[in-house]
């Protein structure tokens, strides 16, 4: 099987010069995967001339405008017609290519996703996805930040499409989930989580569901999936990321105090080594748009070499394994499910909606 993914060269703090190295390495290591790279030919041209392999393989596409950081999705919906952005995306809906990949504005990036790609039959709303560390391996985590106001649907959409997120990226069987609260107690939450929880519960769509779960759950590895809206995940993420960065900054500071630690620092290398291998956000890098009828990735924008290679390897295992078919088959199966419970459940979803 060949993959094709159309690639926004033009987006991200470092592009394109940290997107085409990325690719680079990418195509020494697979050669089932092809490119086709959107950009300025004045920037991304010389870096392709470095790389003969990457050229065999990649159709590059010169456009002449940029989405920017500042730009706002409003103004990406309605204007850049020949963005790198914009017309990667259309790859995708063009059936040209299998997935795009992007750096760049994602607010910018979701709006256009969303309304040239359209959504899978029975979702209503796309949910950013990723992977946390945790003490036990990584976990995925969804919504990331898409969906501020959720209702009780959408939570349950979120969780099925975070198992088959999980069974391809993390190769899962059956991956249990969580949705994030400020208890694990049946009663806590509101009115959203409480109805989901119920839901969840009485159709059994998921066969390894957990319950409620709290924020130190995450880090602890709980679940394999935890779910959450837009803004409580973003907090999360945002928080799990200061947090990393507070622990290197105090680390610092405690062997650069004295001769001695920084002796203790030469002796203790392998172990902070690993740390850092760890706590590495390269190895997380890659956040699928799920619930798109096309496959959409975003890549950090501060990411460097190794973080957009594994943007592209997230990207290559979903076309692989087609996920939205099996999230399409998954929202299917939950329909039918709660078509039987519809007069259970009817008033307390409207309520809570």
């Amino acid at each position: 099987m060949s993959i094709r993914i159309s690639i926004d060269a033009m987006g991200g703090d470092q592009a394109p010069y940290v997107i085409i190295e990325g690719l680079a390495r990418i195509v020494e290591d697979f050669k089932d995967i092809t490119f086709q790279i959107y950009g300025s030919d004045a920037e991304v041209l010389p870096l392709l001339k470095n790389h003969q392999k990457l050229q065999s393989v990649s159709t590059f596409i010169p456009t002449t405008e940029i989405i920017s950081a500042d730009t706002k999705p409003s103004a990406a919906v309605r204007g850049f017609k020949d963005s790198s952005m914009r017309q990667a995306i259309m790859a995708v809906r063009e059936k040209r290519a299998d997935g795009v990949i992007s750096a760049g504005n994602t607010g910018a990036y979701m709006a256009l996703a969303k309304i040239i790609l359209g959504t899978l039959e029975g979702i209503d709303r796309p949910a950013i996805t990723g992977l946390v560390p945790s003490i036990v391996g990584p976990k995925v985590m969804l919504d990331l930040g898409a969906n501020v106001d959720v209702n009780p649907q959408n939570i349950i959409e979120f969780s099925l499409m975070g198992v088959a997120f999980a069974k391809i990226v993390l190769q899962l069987k059956n991956p249990s989930v969580g949705l994030l609260n400020i208890g694990s107690e049946e009663l806590k939450g509101n009115a959203v989580l409480q109805v989901a929880q119920q839901m969840l519960r009485s159709t059994k769509c998921l066969e390894n569901y957990y319950g409620f779960i709290e924020g130190d759950d995450i880090s602890k590895g709980t679940v394999d999936v935890i779910v959450a809206d837009g803004f409580m995940g973003n907090i999360s993420l945002k928080t799990m990321e200061g947090t990393a960065r507070l622990m290197s900054h105090f680390l610092r500071q405690a062997i650069e105090q004295s001769l001695l630690s920084k002796v203790g620092a030469l002796l203790a290398r392998p172990a902070l080594k690993f740390v850092k291998n760890k706590l590495d956000p390269s190895k997380y890098n890659g956040a699928p748009f799920l619930g798109l009828k096309g496959i959409a990735v975003k890549s950090h924008g501060g990411t460097d070499i190794a973080g957009f290679y594994n943007a592209v390897m997230v990207t290559a295992d979903m076309i692989r394994q087609n996920i939205n078919q099996n999230i399409s088959n998954m929202i299917l199966e939950f329909s039918h499910k709660l078509k039987e419970d519809e007069s259970s459940f009817h008033l307390s979803v409207k309520g809570a909606s």
